[in-house]
């Protein structure tokens, strides 16, 4: 078993701050000063020394926000900017976000470390042209499992048609991922707009719920390396990182194939330190920054540059950088315009059984 440094992830962070929802400062300046970032991102998702270094380079200091899922970092810009500089969207959202203006349309000319994204990254379906969003991570979700405990796994059924693993099983509490690979489970679209597909994912999902733990919020790998569980829905670096720790784990995505996703940095409208945005932007893609975060997160970086600096290992590892062959059976979630209305409706009723 190969050993991991202590890194920047829910388990290690919550030990030692004993709360669940946190904001964090690095720097030694006012949070609200003139040389001050407010940056709302998703937990476990930054590097050991990330912040702190911007911090030391530039003498800006960082807010730190976190959130769980897209739908509430998405709330909280509903009624206009509460006050951040750089948020991470998801291909889906950041399509949503952009047809809202929410977002602020990015001056490359401010951006000379945009030059190091892969050209893979640069014209997606969701943002063409990478007009609002530099591409930040990419990935999957998909199964990680205890191997005594289920030997060889390679089907979503192992979830969804496994009676056997009543109270030892969950997913994650995102609507449109679990949706999504209840969809491609039954053989449709991850992003169908058909309201009998739509409900069929709905029918298997509720029958699903009553042999699940729960719907967990991005914690399913520390419920997997405690023992509470022994299955989970989860992203791929999560897992990951709880195989270095306990090698009986492993993640695999099934045959069927299943979501990935595209996370970009951001700058919403309204941001009170655009400048201060534009010099975090620049400084994540460096690439040595971006290797420093891809070593602590182990999630598939964007930056073509920055792999010269990543651990061979995941370099290597088909589970972080997936083949060609389980891209093709994937799919990236996209905006489904008015029919969110039955994706939303859907995850009530299985959230309400």
């Amino acid at each position: 078993m190969r050993q991991i440094k202590t890194s920047f992830t829910r388990r290690n962070f919550l030990k030692t701050s004993g709360v669940a929802a946190v904001a964090l400062s690095f720097g030694g300046n006012s949070a609200f000063g003139a040389e001050s970032l407010n940056v709302y991102n998703w937990d476990t998702y930054i590097g050991d020394r990330t912040l702190a270094d911007f911090s030391e380079s530039t003498g800006i200091e960082v807010q730190y926000d976190l959130y769980a899922n897209l739908e509430e970092m998405f709330a909280k810009f509903q009624a206009g900017n509460p006050g951040y500089d750089v948020i991470v969207p998801s291909d889906y959202m950041l399509e949503t976000m952009i047809a809202a203006d929410m977002l602020e349309e990015l001056d490359k000319s401010r951006l000379p470390n945009f030059k190091h994204v892969d050209p893979n990254f640069l014209n997606p379906s969701f943002d063409p042209d990478c007009k609002y969003n530099i591409p930040y991570f990419w990935g999957s979700v998909g199964l990680g499992y205890r191997k005594s405990k289920l030997g060889d796994v390679d089907s979503w059924g192992a979830l969804f048609d496994n009676p056997d693993m009543a109270g030892r099983m969950a997913m994650l509490a995102d609507s449109r991922f679990v949706m999504g690979v209840a969809l491609l489970y039954l053989g449709f679209s991850a992003n169908t707009t058909n309201p009998d597909e739509i409900n069929a994912a709905r029918d298997l999902l509720i029958a699903t719920k009553k042999n699940l733990k729960g719907f967990v919020p991005d914690s399913g790998q520390d419920m997997l390396i405690s023992g509470d569980i022994d299955l989970v829905m989860e992203w791929n670096g999560d897992i990951l990182k709880v195989m270095e720790e306990d090698d009986d784990l492993t993640y695999v995505i099934p045959k069927e194939g299943t979501v990935i996703w595209i996370d970009g940095l951001s700058i919403p409208k309204g941001a009170p330190n655009i400048d201060n945005a534009y010099k975090f932007l620049n400084f994540i893609h460096e690439p040595k920054v971006k290797a420093e975060i891809a070593n602590t997160i182990h999630y598939a970086t964007t930056n073509a540059s920055a792999k010269e600096f990543i651990n061979p290992d995941d370099l290597a590892n088909p589970a972080i950088y997936a083949s060609d062959e389980v891209v093709a059976k994937s799919q990236a979630l996209s905006d489904v315009g008015d029919s969110l209305k039955l994706y939303d409706a859907a995850w009530t009723e299985i959230q309400a059984s």
